[in-house]
């Protein structure tokens, strides 16, 4: 069954095109044997992205190879009508949208291990774990911090740290621990639903020009809505009263390190720096984020010059037994990114761009968002995300380009960032905390409220329609 809703949802949903202006002239494949061998291809490929955990098979192996023969197939195929220029501007093109989502997530991605590097989130976990919170409002804190952090920091971190602290505080209450873990996950994928720095789906409608980067904060109470409507219902299910207070920690890890805030800082700079570069100078965002990563360089620097003060200052003779809390590698940082999410972009990206190559963008184009009008395409595309990763069913969106409003480019944001929410499966965020609160948080406790999730989801969509469409 999974695999019959893998296969429908590509067939509708899995497409691109490059019908740019003055592009080589293309082939129509879709009645193909090429064209069926790429989609079986990427069928497979990504039958085995959803059974990663089972397989231990890093998801990024089989987009990778399925990106490969994708084109060769192309290639086979148009070898007697020597169009290979055509294929060589189609993979140029791709290739064009994956680096600048790579370069832009890595620099993001090595802010954020800075910051875990000097502490910052570990420190915050600290401070709430110390607070003494009982448990409806240690529930309600984690939630709205997930919230309000997953718009600048990713989903998948913010989860992880709000899933930390639930773990350390309510440790003897499974039921506790398994509802903040489904309020987390929902908050997480809420709060990245407004922000173009938020998930990876509203970072490739913002740089791909399809909404300003204020634009997205129209999206802001929907996704309040979102998060509010399950986590109000769940609060009733909630056990009563304060969890025992964990031992005083003297972990060093629950203490920031020097520089903690100043990165935290450089961050916000970074970001105000990649919207201006867009908004004023119409450079690419991408531009601005390596220009941010100067900053947290050259920093970097600084934090060298001190560590080698200080190991000249405080160690005499010099050991490297006590830790030196000015060091700091940025190039570590840099190494320490997921390398294996960035490497799935890129086969997811390849793939889904060769299927479009192929020719499917008409066919789906006509029978979804013709077919069933642009509402109901994008609430569609909700499900899709719950089910199928919401990154290819997006950039599939993006290059099908519908002709739609800017409401509806909002509302598909909307769809494809929370949509995710409805299954434990369906975000970056809800499988890692399956396996980080094993046995207290499952699919089938999180499938428990699927129709509270369901609701918010729909209310959400009600009130975006209501308040912007």
């Amino acid at each position: 069954m999974k695999a019959l809703l893998v296969l429908l949802s590509t067939l509708l949903l899995s497409v691109a095109a490059l019908a740019n202006e003055g592009m080589a002239e293309t082939i129509n494949l879709t009645h193909h044997w090429a064209g069926y061998a790429a989609m079986f291809v990427f069928v497979v490929a990504y039958l085995l992205v959803i059974f990663e955990e089972q397989l231990h098979l890093p998801k990024s192996k089989p987009v990778m190879i399925s990106a490969g023969l994708i084109w060769i197939l192309i290639a086979v195929a148009y070898m007697n009508d020597h169009a290979g220029g055509a294929i060589k501007e189609g993979i140029q093109h791709n290739f064009l949208e994956y680096a600048e989502l790579f370069f832009f997530l890595l620099v993001a991605m090595t802010y954020i291990n800075a910051m875990m590097q000097r502490g910052v989130f570990q420190a915050l976990r600290g401070w709430l774990i110390d607070k003494g919170f009982s448990y409806r409002q240690l529930f309600w804190l984690t939630g709205i911090l997930a919230f309000f952090i997953s718009p600048v920091a990713d989903n998948l971190t913010t989860a992880l740290i709000m899933c930390a602290v639930v773990m350390a505080v309510g440790q003897d209450n499974p039921k506790f621990i398994g509802l903040s873990c489904i309020n987390i996950v929902v908050a997480a994928n809420a709060g990245g639903a407004f922000s173009p720095f938020g998930d990876i789906t509203t970072l490739m409608v913002w740089q791909k020009g399809m909404l300003e980067f204020g634009e997205f904060f129209a999206l802001f109470i929907p996704s309040v809505v979102n998060f509010v409507i399950p986590a109000a219902i769940m609060h009733f299910s909630l056990p009563i009263g304060t969890p025992a207070k964990p031992a005083p920690s003297h972990d060093v890890s629950d203490i920031m390190l020097p520089g903690g805030l100043v990165i935290v800082g450089l961050f916000i700079l970074t970001i105000i720096t990649a919207v201006s570069f867009h908004n004023f100078f119409h450079i690419p965002p991408v531009y601005g984020m390596m220009f941010g990563l100067g900053y947290l360089k050259m920093f970097g620097y600084y934090l060298s010059r001190r560590s080698r003060n200080w190991r000249v200052s405080e160690l005499n003779p010099p050991s490297d037994k006590i830790e030196d809390p000015y060091e700091f590698d940025v190039f570590a940082k840099v190494a320490q990114s997921e390398w294996d999410t960035l490497f799935f972009f890129y086969g997811v990206i390849m793939s889904v761009g060769g299927l479009g190559f192929i020719g499917y963008l008409a066919l789906v184009s006509e029978s979804v968002y013709v077919g069933l009008g642009p509402t109901y395409a994008n609430i569609l595309v909700g499900f899709m995300s719950a089910i199928v990763d919401n990154i290819p069913v997006m950039f599939a969106v993006l290059t099908m380009n519908p002709e739609m409003s800017h409401s509806q480019w909002l509302l598909v944001t909307l769809t494809a960032g929370v949509g995710g929410s409805m299954l434990s499966i369906g975000s970056a965020a809800g499988v890692a905390l399956m396996g980080q609160a094993r046995g207290s948080y499952t699919f089938f406790s999180h499938l428990r409220w699927s129709p509270v999730i369901m609701l918010g989801y729909f209310a959400s969509i009600w009130v975006h329609l209501w308040l912007n469409g």
